[in-house]
C-alpha cells in the first residue's frame, strides 16, 4: 500500500499552500485568514481552482485575496534508482 501524497509527487504534483483572506459574513469589516494545503499541478492549479469554485458557490464569506506558494518536493535529480548492496556494520 502506497501513500497517496507520494504517488502524487511522482506524477508531478507539488505541495500547494494558499492563504485565503476573506470577509466574515457576520462582521464584513473584519478579515479572516484560512490556510489551505493540497498537492496540485503548477502553473494551472486545477485542485486549487476547484476549491475556489466550491468556496464561491457554497460559502457565504466573500474572498478578499488569495496568496499561493508551490513547491515540487521530489525533483528528477533527487529521484534515482540505486543498484547494489550497501553494507552497514
Amino acid at each position: 500500500m502506497s501513500d497517496r501524497a507520494f504517488l502524487a509527487q511522482l506524477d508531478g504534483y507539488g505541495l500547494t499552500t494558499a492563504e485565503l483572506h476573506y470577509y466574515r459574513p457576520d462582521a464584513p469589516s473584519l478579515l479572516q485568514l484560512f490556510v489551505w494545503q493540497e498537492y496540485d499541478l503548477a502553473p494551472d492549479f486545477p485542485v486549487l481552482l476547484a476549491f475556489l469554485d466550491h468556496w464561491r458557490r457554497d460559502i457565504e464569506a466573500a474572498l478578499h485575496s488569495v496568496r499561493i506558494a508551490h513547491e515540487r518536493l521530489i525533483r528528477p535529480a533527487e529521484w534515482r534508482a540505486v543498484d547494489g548492496v550497501i553494507p552497514i556494520q
